[in-house]
């Protein structure tokens, strides 16, 4: 059975698209780089110099516009729960809250996210690892990208 979702293991890499497409990405880039000087200036090796670049951009584009997607629907969740539990005194904050607090808050069990959201609000913690590092009752995020 994997270990428990925490703190400290709570980042994710996906094994499948950070090593079986970014490796062979990052080597058709050096490769063909390689073979852009060795070889020369001519139509192929520029056109597959050109290729590589682009594939890596895709690569970094397509994490980047996944982990937006992602953001934007934490964002929708969290605002959705904070008004369900919160008191109503804190519901006026709930707009006030940056995306990256909102992410970090996602951990805290609903007993606890009154008493983060108003260290929060109180700028006892700002920063998502502050925020984090305040959760007593981790609630595991098993289903991000």
């Amino acid at each position: 059975m994997p270990e428990q979702q925490s703190f400290k293991n709570h980042g994710r890499v996906v094994p499948i698209y950070h090593m079986g497409v970014f490796f062979p990405f990052a080597a058709n880039f050096f490769w063909t780089a390689y073979r852009l000087f060795k070889d020369g200036i001519t139509g192929a090796t520029v056109m597959a110099f050109i290729v590589a670049v682009a594939l890596l951009l895709m690569f970094f584009s397509v994490r980047v516009q996944i982990l937006t997607v992602q953001d934007r629907v934490i964002r929708l969740e969290m605002r959705l729960r904070l008004a369900r539990v919160l008191p109503a005194q804190l519901h006026a904050h709930i707009p006030n809250l940056s995306l990256q607090q909102l992410i970090a808050l996602r951990f805290a069990s609903d007993a606890e996210l009154a008493d983060l959201v108003q260290e929060v609000v109180a700028g006892k913690c700002q920063t998502p690892k502050d925020i984090k590092m305040r959760v007593k009752d981790w609630q595991a995020d098993l289903q991000r990208a």
